[in-house]
């Protein structure tokens, strides 16, 4: 692992780099913990290389808080980086990133930088912004910087810091900074005190009393999920549970929209419910989503396990489309088939990708979706052999996958689907309210090939699907772009003599009540 203290070094790691290769990022401020390990460890399954930032910036402190105490723990942090398979950390000093000495935002949120990324007022006026002024200025100014200096495809960032969090997808989408902005679900500590590196402070006995943040939000939660969807009472339930612990000392509690950060009267499609509060001396956050959208189910495993048949037979049974991605996979290839593109030009194939609406809609009748593009309908169409045969060289594109993950993700905005394939619960979908990984043993999978085979009038022998079938999982495992992996909180289900019907009752046991 890499250790880079300067701007110019950075640089020349980057040029040392496969420009082909991808990068995530993943900044912290030291002092790593279980929280910064989880988005870290997320950023490796996801990207060829992974660079981690080390910087204490004191422009995102007041003149009043803890920049002096805050922990530095620069030789256990690289350890754990290094342990997690980071590639590089970048910790350069306040010098190297243009900041004079000590120098910390004043009270009025001014910086000694002669250039301050200043986001939207009204997202920087709340929640935190109220009592922190010139905190996000600083956070921005930093955060610019060094998505201009490490130059990632995507950067990670923790979702207990949703103002944080919200403020840079901002950024990033006004700055036109071409990164994907990742938000990596809250870790927790046994009690459910998310993790912090303020935490430290704590004593145990305060860290359990603490825990009362994470009950009250959960308390609000479950009123939520019985059909309350109103500011007031909402609230009222996370208040009557934080009276049970009345040394914690309340300093905001709010419900905004997890994007804009305007407040909410009422939870239409989402809402996030933030609170912050001191314990002691020891301000701390913490903060849930509210989604009213159907759910996300996620599928993943190797070749042979029966996803397909059992994702369509469970997007059927609840109601929810079936995102069937080989059929958007075969869409593209159409597409470009009819816009006469060769794929070895990869800017016509990306010109021709700007020009595809593809629509999908679940087929009540049948096994398929129902497929459009442009309008046209192209169910059968994107079954020809003409297609079939093209679809695998098409499906190697990163533009292409680029493109349809972007699809992809769409669909997801809204909830209501069952999606299979390699990567759908670690990539397309991470956030998905239900992921499962369903294998078998290469046996069982090859005998069940086999049989299918035989159906058909092939004659197959045994022992030479099994080679097959090992080698495609060791193809599909370490490829380098969507390898196969299990989500780490992705329920894994063995479908070794299990019947189809065993298999969904496992799934469906797992969704949330209510759908």
């Amino acid at each position: 692992m890499k250790r880079l203290t300067t701007k110019a070094a950075l640089q020349a790691y980057r040029q040392s780099q496969d420009r082909n290769l991808t990068i995530g990022f993943v900044p912290t401020m030291g002092n790593l913990h279980d929280g910064h390990l989880r988005s870290i460890e997320r950023a490796c399954q996801d990207n060829d290389r992974t660079i981690v930032s080390i910087f204490v910036n004191p422009l995102q402190f007041g003149p009043h808080e803890d920049f002096d105490k805050y922990p530095r723990t620069f030789d256990r942090d690289c350890q754990l980086c290094q342990d997690a398979g980071v590639d590089a950390v970048f910790a350069p000093s306040p010098e190297e990133l243009g900041i004079s000495g000590r120098a910390q935002a004043d009270a009025d949120g001014r910086t000694s930088l002669r250039t301050t990324v200043v986001p939207p007022p009204k997202m920087t006026s709340i929640l935190c912004g109220r009592s922190r002024p010139g905190h996000f200025n600083g956070v921005a100014t930093i955060v610019t910087q060094l998505l201009n200096l490490v130059r990632p495809d995507r950067a990670y960032f923790g979702q207990k810091d949703a103002q944080q969090l919200a403020i840079i997808r901002q950024l990033v989408r006004d700055l036109s900074i071409p990164v994907e902005i990742v938000g990596c679900p809250t870790v927790r500590e046994p009690s459910g005190l998310a993790y912090s590196s303020r935490n430290q402070y704590l004593s145990e006995e305060q860290k359990e009393r603490a825990s009362v943040l994470y009950r009250s939000l959960k308390r609000a939660q479950t009123l939520f999920e019985e059909g309350f969807r109103d500011r007031a009472e909402l609230l009222d339930a996370v208040k009557t549970e934080l009276a049970t612990v009345p040394e914690l000392r309340l300093e905001y509690l709010e419900l905004v929209d997890p994007d804009s950060l305007v407040p909410l009267a009422s939870v239409r499609r989402k809402g996030l419910l933030a609170i912050a509060a001191r314990m002691g001396e020891t301000r701390l956050i913490d903060n849930l989503l509210l989604n009213a959208r159907a759910p996300i189910i996620a599928i993943d495993g190797p070749a042979g396990a029966g996803k397909s048949t059992v994702t369509r037979q469970i997007a059927r049974k609840l109601g929810l489309l079936y995102l069937d991605t080989g059929a958007m996979y075969r869409a593209v290839t159409w597409w470009l088939a009819e816009c006469g593109v060769s794929i070895e030009d990869e800017s016509s194939v990306a010109e021709a990708l700007q020009q595809c609406d593809l629509q999908l809609q679940s087929d009540v009748e049948g096994d398929r979706c129902r497929v459009w593009v442009n309008r046209q309908e192209v169910t059968d169409a994107i079954r020809s052999p003409e297609v079939t045969s093209a679809v695998s060289a098409v499906s190697a594109l990163p533009v292409v996958r680029q493109f349809l993950i972007e699809q992809q993700k769409r669909y997801g905005e809204t909830g209501g689907l069952v999606a299979e394939g390699r990567d759908m619960g670690t990539c397309v979908f991470p956030d998905a309210e239900v992921k499962v990984f369903l294998t078998a043993s290469v046996e069982e999978r090859a005998r069940r090939r086999k049989l299918d085979l035989e159906r058909q009038g092939y004659e197959v022998n045994l022992d030479r699907l099994e080679g097959e079938i090992s080698e495609r999982d060791r193809q599909d495992s370490t490829r380098a772009i969507a390898p196969l992996k299990k989500a780490r909180d992705a329920i894994e289900i063995q479908t070794d003599n299990l019947s189809i019907d065993e298999v969904m009752d496992k799934i469906l046991h797992l969704v949330p009540a209510g759908h």
